[in-house]
C-alpha cells in the first residue's frame, strides 16, 4: 500500500504520532487510507450539499474496509462570478484544483481517492488530477438542481439571465424579473439545464469514472446519498483490483465521451475540458475529430437551453446510460472500455431502456442527424472555433452580417442593452481569450441580453472567450488564435462582413489576405495590467484549441 510510507515501520513512528493527534486508532491505520476530495463550500449552490455526500462516501468506504480521510477542493460559482472581473478566475481554477489535489494526494500518500465535484471547472479539474495521479479513483458529484417554476412553466438560470435582457428591452416588468429571481433556482445542485457542470458530470459517466446516475440524479434526492455510499464502497474494489484512471480514460473512452457529447448537446466548454483531461491521461485530442464524430452521431436531446426539458427529466427517462444504449444501436460506442463499475461500457448499458422518447429521441428519430457541437475553421479562426449547433436557430446556421467590434465584454453589453445592435449584426468580442482576458471569461450576459431583446434568431456573437452552457443562439467561441496572440479576430474592423456557415464548419471575414496582412503589420496588442495568479496564468496558458492547458516545463 502507498500509505505504508506514512503508517508502517519504525521510521514512520513520527508520522503515526501525528495520526494520533488526529484521533486515529491503530485499527484505522492498518486499513487503506482513502482520500475523500470534498468540494463543499457555502458560496456555490451546487456545493452546499456536498458535506452530506462526503459523509455518505465516508460511510461507504468504512463499510467496505477502508479509512476515509477528507480534504478540500475549491470551486467558483460561474453564475455569481458572471459579468464582472470574477469571471476571470473561473477557468483558471481548473488548474488550481488539479494542482492542489495532486499536492494533497502525494504529500499524504493516499491509497485511493473519491472525488466529489459538482460545478463547472471543479469536475474537469478533478478529472485532470485523477488522470495525472493515476491511483484508483472514483467520482460522485453533488447532483443537479431541480428546475424552477415561473408562471406554470419550468425554467432555469438561463431564463433568469434572459429575463434581465427582456427587462432592458421593455418587454418584462421589474415584478416579472423578481418572479424569476425568486423561483428560477429552487434547490441546491448544479444549475438544472445541460450547462457545463451537468455536461461534465454526465460525461464522467461516459468516460467510465462515475457510477450510473452520477450525472443526472437530482441533488435533493435520497438516491444520491445511496449513490455516494456505493461510490465509497466501490473505491475499495478498484483498489483491490488495482483499476486506475488511465486504465479507464483511454483514447477509446474519450471518443465515447465526444460521441455522447454530440448526442446530448453538451456545453461548448466540453471542447475545452475533454482535451485538457485527455492531455493529462497521455491522450491527444485534435478538435477536427469532433466534426468527424459529429457527422455520424445524431443529436438525441434538446435539454435547456436548447429546449424545454431539464436534467431531472433526463434522469427519469433513463439517464446517460439510456442515451448510450440508443447510440449503441448503431454501433457508435466502444463498448469494450473498462469503467469504475469493474465492468465494460457494454455490460453497464445493457438493458438500460429509454423511458421517454420525448426527452431522449430514439436514434431512428433524432433532432438532427449530426451532433450538437460543431468546430469551425476559416480565415477568422484558422486554428478553430466552437459552437453549440443544437442551440442555434435554423435560420442562423448560415449568416452574413456586418461586424460590430468590441475589445471587452462590458462594452458589448452596453451596446446591446443600449439598443445599438440590430438584426443582422455580428457582435465580435475580443481580447477575452485564455491569455488576453486573461482567464477566458464566459459571455452569458451578452448572449442572454441578445436573446432577451428578441435578437436571438438574427444576431450572431463571436469571441475568443467562451460561453456558459446556459448560452444559446449563434454563439461562436474559443476563436483561435486569440486576439492577444495576433489572431485574425484582432484584425477585424467595424463593418467588415463576417460569413458563418455552421453546416460547412466555416467562419470567415470577407477581407482579402493582403488586407489582413497589411492590418497585421500595424497591429499592436492591447495591454492589460494583471498581477498575482492571473499574471502567472497568462504567461503559461496555451490556446483554446489545445484545451487552454498550461505549458509543460521543458
Amino acid at each position: 500500500m502507498r500509505s505504508d510510507a506514512v503508517t508502517k515501520g519504525m521510521q514512520q513512528a513520527p508520522h503515526r504520532s501525528l495520526f494520533n493527534a488526529l484521533g486515529m486508532t491503530e485499527e484505522e491505520l492498518k486499513k487503506p487510507l482513502i482520500g475523500i476530495v470534498s468540494s463543499y463550500n457555502e458560496i456555490v449552490p451546487g456545493h452546499m450539499n456536498i458535506d452530506k455526500i462526503a459523509n455518505a462516501v465516508k460511510l461507504g468506504v468504512a463499510m467496505a474496509g477502508g479509512t476515509p480521510v477528507m480534504f478540500p477542493a475549491i470551486a467558483v460559482c460561474d453564475g455569481i462570478a458572471m459579468g464582472h472581473t470574477g469571471m476571470k478566475y473561473s477557468l483558471v481554477t481548473r488548474d488550481l484544483i488539479a494542482d492542489s489535489t495532486e499536492c494533497m494526494a502525494l504529500a499524504h500518500q493516499f491509497d485511493a481517492l473519491v472525488m466529489i465535484p459538482n460545478c463547472d471547472k471543479n469536475v474537469p479539474g478533478l478529472l485532470m488530477a485523477a488522470a495525472r495521479l493515476n491511483i484508483p479513483t472514483i467520482f460522485v458529484s453533488g447532483g443537479p438542481m431541480l428546475a424552477g417554476h415561473v408562471k406554470g412553466k419550468k425554467t432555469s438560470l438561463s431564463s433568469m439571465f434572459e429575463a434581465v435582457g427582456s427587462y432592458a428591452a421593455g418587454t418584462m416588468t421589474e415584478e416579472d424579473v423578481k418572479d424569476f429571481e425568486e423561483h428560477a433556482c429552487p434547490t441546491c445542485g448544479s444549475c438544472s439545464g445541460m450547462y457545463t457542470a451537468n455536461s461534465m458530470n454526465c460525461l464522467t459517466e461516459v468516460l467510465g469514472m462515475g457510477l450510473k446516475g452520477n450525472g443526472t440524479i437530482p441533488a435533493v434526492y435520497s438516491e444520491r446519498i445511496k449513490l455516494a455510499k456505493h461510490a465509497g464502497m466501490q473505491i475499495m474494489e478498484l483498489l483491490k483490483n488495482n483499476i486506475r484512471p488511465r486504465d479507464i480514460m483511454t483514447e477509446k473512452a474519450f471518443h465515447n465521451a465526444l460521441t455522447v457529447d454530440m448526442a446530448l448537446g453538451c456545453s461548448t466548454n466540453s471542447m475545452l475540458h475533454l482535451p485538457a483531461i485527455a492531455h493529462e491521461a497521455g491522450v491527444e485530442i485534435n478538435l477536427d475529430i469532433a466534426n468527424e464524430i459529429s457527422a455520424k452521431t445524431p443529436n438525441l436531446c434538446h435539454l435547456a437551453p436548447a429546449g424545454h426539458t431539464y436534467i431531472e427529466e433526463l434522469n427519469e427517462a433513463g439517464g446517460v446510460y439510456a442515451v448510450m444504449n440508443e447510440l449503441n444501436k448503431k454501433g457508435l460506442l466502444h463498448t469494450d472500455c473498462m469503467t469504475v463499475t469493474g465492468k465494460t461500457v457494454g455490460e453497464n448499458i445493457e438493458g438500460c431502456i429509454n423511458r421517454n422518447p420525448e426527452v431522449i429521441r430514439p436514434i431512428e428519430n433524432p433532432y438532427s442527424e449530426v451532433g450538437g457541437i460543431a468546430v469551425l475553421r476559416g480565415n477568422l479562426a484558422p486554428d478553430s472555433a466552437v459552437v453549440k449547433r443544437s442551440a442555434v436557430a435554423p435560420e442562423m446556421l448560415k449568416h452574413e452580417g456586418p461586424a460590430r467590434v468590441f475589445d471587452c465584454e462590458e462594452d458589448a453589453i452596453a451596446a446591446i442593452k443600449g439598443g445599438k445592435i440590430v438584426a443582422g449584426d455580428v457582435v465580435v468580442i475580443r481580447y477575452e481569450g485564455p491569455k488576453g482576458g486573461p482567464g477566458m471569461r464566459e459571455m452569458l450576459n451578452p448572449t442572454s441580453a441578445i436573446a432577451g431583446m428578441g435578437l436571438g434568431s438574427s444576431v450572431a456573437l463571436i469571441t475568443d472567450g467562451r460561453f456558459s452552457g446556459a448560452s444559446r443562439g449563434a454563439s461562436i467561441g474559443h476563436v483561435s488564435p486569440e486576439a492577444a496572440m495576433g489572431g485574425s479576430i484582432a484584425l477585424v474592423e467595424e463593418g467588415d462582413i463576417i460569413s458563418i456557415d455552421i453546416d460547412q464548419h466555416a467562419l470567415n471575414v470577407k477581407v482579402s489576405d493582403e488586407v489582413l496582412a497589411e492590418r497585421k503589420k500595424n497591429w499592436k496588442p492591447r495591454k492589460k495590467e494583471v498581477s498575482g495568479y492571473l499574471a502567472r496564468y497568462a504567461a503559461l496558458v496555451t490556446s483554446a484549441d489545445k484545451g487552454a492547458v498550461l505549458k509543460s516545463v521543458e
